[in-house]
């Protein structure tokens, strides 16, 4: 998946008390992140997506859009969003993907259950994915380490030439990979 484009999509989604029908058109151009989840009104789901809506404004000022994605309707996402304190914190897209296309295009569909895995997806501009993180059911993902990984990958397309090791925070030391460096890390 790594490098690869996003594949084509409809879909409806439910974003700041409206349904709107987005595609893959709406990713192209910006930074993007595609956090899919199995279920909405359930249990570890809402720790992460509270967890994400928490850092959505520094996305945001990042350049970074965020599709939440799950394969319940648009419909439940807005009775979810209206009846719990965590979820009503969500200002991103909340993505009714019942007809399974867009957690199918991104390989985390669980076979014969209906429901995406727990997965994230870094998309630059271009719509390649840069990163991504599947997790088995029981661990919640932590939206430090998805800014890290946005912050990282914004600065080695911003720095040809230079990587990121590991732990790498913004402002510190990266990596010139060279002949001079090989043995010496």
């Amino acid at each position: 998946m790594i490098n690869t484009e996003i594949k084509a999509f409809n879909a409806t989604a439910f974003k700041e008390g409206k349904f709107v029908d987005i595609s893959e058109k709406d990713v192209l151009g910006k930074w993007a992140v595609f956090f899919f989840y199995p279920a909405d009104f359930t249990f570890v789901c809402p720790t992460e997506l509270g967890d994400v809506a928490d850092h959505y404004a520094e996305l945001q000022k990042r350049g970074v859009e965020v599709f939440s994605v799950s394969t319940d309707t648009h419909f439940t996402h807005k009775a979810w969003h209206d009846s719990s304190d965590t979820i009503s914190k969500i200002n991103y897209y909340m993505v009714g993907d019942q007809s399974g296309n867009i957690t199918n295009n991104f390989g985390v569909m669980r076979e014969g259950q209906g429901l995406a895995n727990r997965a994230t997806f870094l998309i630059d501009p271009q719509g390649v994915i840069q990163a991504m993180e599947i997790t088995a059911e029981g661990i919640g993902r932590d939206a430090e380490d998805l800014m890290r990984k946005v912050k990282a990958a914004q600065y080695v397309a911003s720095h040809p030439g230079e990587v990121c090791p590991a732990k790498w925070k913004e402002g510190e030391a990266t990596l010139a990979p060279s002949l001079d460096l090989v043995g010496k890390i």
